[in-house]
């Protein structure tokens, strides 16, 4: 079993996912702005959002963190290394906000930022990858700013609203992110 310890930052606090979390996270799942930019257009039963938030409380393969106010226990989203490759030392990194009104905070660099140096750190990874939607840049422009490159696109991958949209993949390695922390 992965170790999944609290982490804490300068606002915010990242707390393991538990089914406790499965209310406000199907509450989340309403928010519109944050299902187009996560490109989420399936529907969940609140049944599913529990058993979701109990198999990843669980789970050996991935780590899923609530972004809660250090003040505040309340569930702001979610941020997760999954797929993690343990021979290879390689994962994925995604991170959903619960509502549009938390965008612009800073919340989410602050969460992508503990995540990534828990990855590093703690989980031993050499690569952590990402894929943004190109009409997105409030989320490329954060993950430049924590130390992610952009290594292609997947072209026409997301269909919203009848028109295509391309995801843009990323990527941060260990030595980059230690050159990073090192400034």
């Amino acid at each position: 079993m992965v170790t999944k310890p609290i982490l804490t930052g300068e606002r915010i606090v990242l707390r393991p996912i538990t089914v406790d979390d499965a209310a406000a996270m199907f509450a989340s799942l309403s928010d519109e702005e944050s299902m187009r930019l996560t490109g989420t257009q399936q529907t969940f039963s609140f049944e599913q959002v529990q058993q979701h938030c109990q198999r990843v409380s669980q789970a050996d393969d991935r780590v899923d963190y609530a972004i809660t106010l250090k003040d505040d226990p309340a569930y702001l989203g979610e941020v997760v290394l999954n797929e993690i490759d343990w021979q290879n030392r390689s994962a994925s990194f995604r991170i959903a906000l619960a509502s549009e009104t938390l965008f612009g905070k800073g919340y989410g660099t602050e969460a992508t930022q503990l995540i990534v140096t828990f990855g590093f750190h703690t989980l031993r990874l050499h690569r952590i990858e990402l894929e943004v939607y190109d009409f997105n840049p409030r989320a490329q422009h954060v993950y430049e700013k924590v130390g992610f490159v952009r290594e292609g696109m997947r072209r026409d991958v997301l269909l919203w609203n009848g028109r295509y949209q391309s995801a843009i993949i990323m990527s941060i390695l260990e030595d980059e992110y230690a050159d990073k922390e090192m400034c």
